[in-house]
């Protein structure tokens, strides 16, 4: 069995982001948004997994032998970050290309990118105007001296190097942070003299313009400045101080992850090299693995939020469906007292949840709420929900994961506000993180549960694509409270029948299921498993996987990221796709043949180590024929998806004369026909 390495499968992956700035039938602005999605991904890749491989790199090797462990471990991931650099810079230059391809293209259709030497009077008077209002007060100029360390740089902000040489030759060094907020844009859509074109300045830029009125107290004969950033290691140290209480000891590890080491620095290729060796020297990266010359824009992921100019440069809206089942200001629970429901986000709204959430918060008869919460949308509907819950006199109950990387400071923050509300608060299981996502309400000797594989964030489930299923079944009732009472340290054995549980199973349950579809085959019935994960990385599970498609088990796998699955050309059974489009795609299903009996799970688990051994997570096993017909004909349009599917080399799913199936709209259609 040959396995795909994680990180530079990963890599692939965020190519197929790439792929999607590429396409021109992607909406022009939406393309524009697909380059920042891409930079998102790099950053954040290189905060993590390049760091740390990095550190790797540096373990302290065996003094016994001549060739330690340690050593092979060390060089080996020397290998790996050789290959693993090569590959982002590769990509790094392919972002280039395209983001000089949109612009071209926006060009053409009267859309303008200028900088500030395009401008002309009117629009230098606007910037000027806008510097003077918005923007001065807003910036704290910092002078680069050589005998004294370099000031503390913000992960994801972006800075300016300013070099100011005087009549005598004479340097003097300044950074400027760009001061990116709502109020304060990266992109400012400034007046045209011409009545169709419309003229966009980076922050940037504007403050470049300004330059000699921000250093105006200085004497010199030119000035000029050039964007860089540092990414920093996200790893997080937590403190193992038995004196400190758990948010003292996330505060401390946050505040050690904002001043972790700098792993990158990347600059604007026209900056002068003795202000390079300056800044690089500063932050003590000097190896050109460590160095990476770049355009004159840095922090690319704000072309997320580029401004909406027209309606045709951006992707046709999508309203939200209302599942058919859930009436307006009619009760929820009285719907799931009758019949389970499933919704698919973005296709169905948030909103659902929501109302279920509030229902529980007035109904007099309800008594109690519990909760796993992992990543929460600012300002949370569902937190607000809960708090006036608590106030109704609801036993609330949240189980918060404060350890859900980049979103510890949010979670931190609510623990404190739900604490101080009134809600009991429980952070963790002792270093198993939980990643689950269940809901629990009791109401009187009835009880609803919501099992998902999304976050209860109604933010990213306008993006995220999600499946989540309300049931008030009694066994599944049953397991949701005894999930609940394990993760209060309530002495119990964990033991469930239609909710899978990880690390308490669910390896084991799907290895089973597995094994029976091998033996099937063997016995020449028919086999099948269809599955959809982000990750496709447990050797364990893709060994099994690769056994059952040779044993003639038909293995259809859509993978959306990290896939280190790599069938030989005798695994004929065996078909991977990935999905990229509009949505991102982050269910998780899995669909045995069963003997033709199909189980069929959704849960927030991938096929990771980390998901099935370190994490609590749990699955649902789908008892409604109705639904989970519902969840066999989702994944068979996305296995049809000639549009935006790609094989693991990343070329396209060629037609072959078939009706071009955009899954994602296919799903949309499905489902409003279904409404």
């Amino acid at each position: 069995m040959i396995l795909n390495n994680r990180a530079l499968s990963w890599l692939d992956f965020n190519e197929r982001v790439l792929q999607e700035a590429q396409d021109k039938n992607v909406p022009l602005i939406q393309r524009l948004r697909f380059l920042g999605i891409f930079s998102n991904n790099q950053d954040e890749f290189i905060r993590v997994h390049v760091a740390s491989i990095a550190r790797t790199c540096n373990i302290k090797t065996g003094k016994k032998h001549p060739v330690s462990e340690d050593e092979k471990i060390r060089e080996s991931a020397k290998q790996l970050l050789a290959q693993v650099n090569s590959r982002v810079s590769e990509l790094q230059n392919k972002f280039e290309q395209v983001y000089r391809e949109v612009l071209h293209e926006m060009e053409t259709g009267n859309i303008h990118i200028v900088n500030e030497h395009q401008l002309d009077e009117c629009q230098i008077k606007y910037c000027r105007d806008y510097f003077s209002s918005a923007v001065t007060q807003r910036l704290v100029p910092l002078i680069l001296k050589k005998n004294t360390g370099m000031p503390f740089l913000k992960d994801n902000s972006v800075y300016l190097a300013v070099k100011m040489v005087t009549a005598k030759g004479n340097n003097r060094y300044a950074i400027i942070q760009i001061p990116v907020s709502e109020s304060c844009p990266r992109f400012v859509v400034i007046p045209s003299d011409s009545g169709a074109a419309r003229a966009i300045i980076f922050l940037d830029d504007i403050i470049r313009l300004c330059i000699g009125e921000i250093f105006f107290m200085f004497s010199y004969q030119s000035i000029s400045a050039y964007t860089f950033r540092a990414l920093r290691d996200a790893h997080f140290s937590f403190d193992d101080d038995i004196s400190k209480s758990l948010i003292e000891k996330m505060n401390t590890g946050l505040n050690r992850r904002m001043h972790g080491q700098p792993v990158k620095l990347v600059y604007d290729k026209e900056m002068p090299a003795d202000m390079l060796e300056l800044i690089s020297a500063k932050l003590k990266l000097k190896t050109d693995g460590n160095l990476s010359a770049g355009g004159r824009y840095h922090l690319m992921s704000d072309l997320m939020k580029f401004p909406k100019l027209r309606p045709e440069l951006e992707d046709i809206s999508l309203t939200p469906l209302h599942s058919p089942d859930i009436k307006p200001f009619s009760s929820i629970l009285k719907v799931i007292d009758t019949k389970d429901i499933l919704l698919n986000y973005p296709y169905h709204t948030f909103n659902h949840f929501i109302d279920f959430l509030k229902e529980a918060a007035i109904d007099p008869k309800v008594d109690s709420i519990y909760i796993t919460v992992y990543r929460l949308a600012e300002n949370s509907k569902v937190i607000n929900t809960l708090i006036n819950a608590a106030k109704n006199g609801k036993t609330v109950v949240v189980i918060i994961e404060l350890f859900a990387r980049f979103d510890e400071e949010r979670n931190t923050e609510y623990s404190k506000l739900l604490q101080k509300e009134g809600v009991k608060v429980i952070h963790g299981t002792g270093g198993t993180k939980i990643h689950c996502k269940i809901a629990l309400v009791r109401r009187k000797s009835k009880g609803y549960v919501y099992a998902g594989t999304g976050n209860f964030n109604e933010t990213t489930a306008q993006v995220y694509s999600d499946f989540g299923l309300f049931t008030s079944n009694s066994r599944t009732v049953a397991d949701a409270e005894a999930i609940f009472g394990f993760l209060q340290n309530v002495p119990t054995m964990l033991h469930t029948t239609q909710l899978t549980v990880a690390p308490y199973g669910m390896r084991k349950q799907f290895e089973e299921l597995i094994k029976r579809e091998i033996k099937n085959a063997q016995n020449g019935k028919k086999a099948y498993i269809y599955a959809k994960f982000n990750n496709l990385t447990d050797e364990t599970m893709i060994g099994l996987l690769c056994k059952a498609g040779r044993a003639g088990v038909e293995i259809r796998l859509t993978v959306r990221s990290a896939c280190c699955m790599n069938p030989q050309d005798d695994d004929h059974n065996i078909r991977i796709i990935s999905i990229v489009d509009r949505f991102l795609e982050h269910a998780r299903m899995i669909i045995f043949h069963n003997g033709g009996e199909e189980k069929v799970f959704i849960m927030s688990a991938d096929f990771m180590p980390r998901n099935l051994d370190m994490r609590i997570e749990v699955g649902i096993n789908i008892i409604d024929k109705n639904i989970r017909k519902t969840l066999m004909d989702v994944f068979d349009i996305q296995w049809r998806d000639n549009v935006k599917a790609r094989d693991l080399h990343n070329n396209y799913i060629k037609t072959d004369g078939n009706e071009p199936c955009r899954s994602q709209l296919e799903l949309y259609k499905y489902y409003s026909n279904n409404d």
